[in-house]
C-alpha cells in the first residue's frame, strides 16, 4: 500500500493497471506537480507518449503497442476511457482468426468529440455498447468477441460466411456464451447477424 506522501508509489499502483501509462491529471493527483512533468521526461522517469500521456520508462513496454494510449486518449472529464477496443483489433486480442489490423479500432459512444486530430493508427467508430458486450483484458476495454464479430457482418455483410468459423472457434473456447447470444439476439440491430454467425 502506497503512503500517503509517496508520490511515486501512488503512481506506480495506477500504472501497473494501465500498462506502465497515465495521465498529466492523473500524474497530479499522485502527487507530482504540474511543473514537474518535463522534469521527469529530460530525466528519463517517463515518457511522454502523446499529449497528456506519459509512461513509467523502466516498466517492460506493453505486448499491445499502444492500445493503451488510444483508451486513455478516449477519456472523459473524470478522466476515464470513453472508448472500448473493437472489430478486428479486439478479434486480434483474442486470438480468434487470422486478424492483424495495420491501425486500432476503437468504438466510441455516438456524442464523443475531440479537439484534438484524430490519430493516424486510429479508426474510430460510434456505437452504443451494452456493458455485457465488453470486458477487460490486460487492463484493456475490449468489445467481446460476438459484438466485434456483429459489427465487422455490419460493416461488411458479405463477410458473414468467412466470420462463421472465427464465431465457432470463439463459442468453443468459452469467449462467447448462450446468454451472451441470447441477449443479442433481443436487440434490433443484432438479431439477424447473431443467427447468421451461430446457426
Amino acid at each position: 500500500m502506497a503512503k500517503k506522501n509517496d508520490p511515486f508509489a501512488a503512481l506506480m499502483a495506477v500504472a501497473q493497471d494501465q500498462q506502465g501509462y497515465f495521465t498529466t491529471k492523473q500524474g497530479i493527483a499522485a502527487g507530482y506537480a504540474d511543473n514537474t512533468h518535463p522534469y521527469h521526461v529530460r530525466a528519463g522517469n517517463w515518457e511522454r507518449t502523446s499529449r497528456g500521456i506519459y509512461r513509467i520508462s523502466h516498466l517492460p513496454t506493453p505486448e499491445d503497442g499502444e492500445m493503451m494510449v488510444w483508451l486513455l486518449w478516449s477519456r472523459g472529464r473524470d478522466e476515464q476511457p470513453l472508448a472500448a477496443i473493437s472489430h478486428q483489433t479486439a478479434l486480434s486480442l483474442f486470438e480468434l482468426g487470422d486478424f492483424n489490423p495495420a491501425k486500432v479500432h476503437l468504438t466510441v459512444p455516438r456524442t464523443f468529440r475531440r479537439n484534438s486530430r484524430l490519430p493516424r493508427t486510429v479508426v474510430l467508430h460510434r456505437a452504443k455498447l451494452e456493458p455485457a458486450e465488453v470486458t477487460h483484458l490486460r487492463g484493456l476495454t475490449v468489445c467481446r468477441p460476438l459484438r466485434a464479430l456483429c459489427d465487422l457482418a455490419i460493416a461488411n455483410q458479405d463477410a458473414v460466411g468467412d466470420l462463421r468459423p472465427v464465431a465457432r472457434e470463439a463459442r468453443r473456447r468459452g469467449l462467447i456464451t448462450e446468454p451472451e447470444a441470447a441477449a443479442m439476439k433481443q436487440q434490433e440491430t443484432t438479431r439477424r447477424l447473431v443467427i447468421a454467425l451461430l446457426p
